[in-house]
């Protein structure tokens, strides 16, 4: 599969992150393209939630280049991501138990009428991007709390949105979730892709990733270590990758010789 010509939304060179003594990442590489779906994987302590942070300014970067549509950026701060038009879900979702589908979507952004909230306006909103991403939620006005784990993924999902971001990270989407929950998230992946927006997959799961991933990006101990195209490459060479199963005598020794 033939990557996009123009410029990708999001590229970032030779990224170093330390946490005192621990080198979290080292020289990482990274591109992202709009309407393209691209996984994210590795061991634990392989450094995803670490770069995942990097691009969304929780955690900056020490060193490296950070591009976004073909210029340099920095990101210091949540801020800098959401003003570029990143938008990222974490795997914990932040999402308030007791408020309904509404309040959840438009909590910290309310629309305000004559200084009262404008709760009509809120739930058409609701109901539109709901519609837009066909999701499935009879009840916008259910308390989150009695929704199923695949339905409070897709809320997370649609609250990241309403921002129109460019593109969105996903922090093991479908952790946790049944069959039928983890085809409705898939889904919902898929038609962002369709929709233009670039999208970062992270999971452990390579059976999620083959379904969606256009490419796949390996990190091990905080550095690449493959990148790959997901229509060409088998589980079984991902996997190797992950693991460093490949990783020998040769490989080790190349290694030292292109540091020297």
């Amino acid at each position: 599969m033939a990557r996009p010509s123009a410029p990708p939304l999001l590229a970032l060179s030779g990224v170093f992150k330390r946490f005192g003594a621990v080198e979290a990442l080292r020289d990482v590489e990274l591109e992202i393209h709009a309407g393209e779906v691209i996984a994210l994987v590795g061991d634990n302590g392989a450094g995803k939630s670490t770069l995942v942070k990097v691009i969304a300014g929780v955690e900056p970067a020490d060193l490296g280049t950070l591009e976004w549509r073909g210029r340099p950026v920095h990101i210091g701060r949540p801020h800098d991501a959401q003003h570029l038009g990143i938008a990222t879900v974490y795997q914990d979702l932040s999402l308030c138990d007791n408020l309904d589908v509404v309040g959840n979507l438009f909590l910290g952004r309310e629309i305000t009428r004559i200084g009262v909230l404008d709760e009509v306006e809120m739930e058409r909103r609701t109901r539109d991007l709901l519609a837009t991403l066909s999701i499935r939620i009879p009840d916008v006005r259910r308390p989150v709390a009695a929704l199923s784990g695949g339905q409070r993924q897709t809320v997370a999902i649609s609250r990241a949105l309403l921002g129109e971001p460019r593109l969105v990270m996903l922090d093991e989407p479908t952790a946790a979730l049944g069959i039928e929950q983890t085809a409705q998230v898939l889904d919902l992946v898929e038609r962002l892709r369709e929709r233009g927006l670039g999208v970062l997959l992270i999971s452990h799961n390579l059976g999620d990733v083959k379904a969606v991933a256009d490419y796949v990006a390996v990190l091990r101990l905080g550095r690449n270590n493959g990148f790959f195209d997901v229509t060409t490459t088998s589980q079984e060479q991902i996997v190797s990758s992950i693991t460093g199963a490949s990783d020998n005598a040769v490989t080790r020794r190349a290694t030292r010789e292109g540091e020297l």
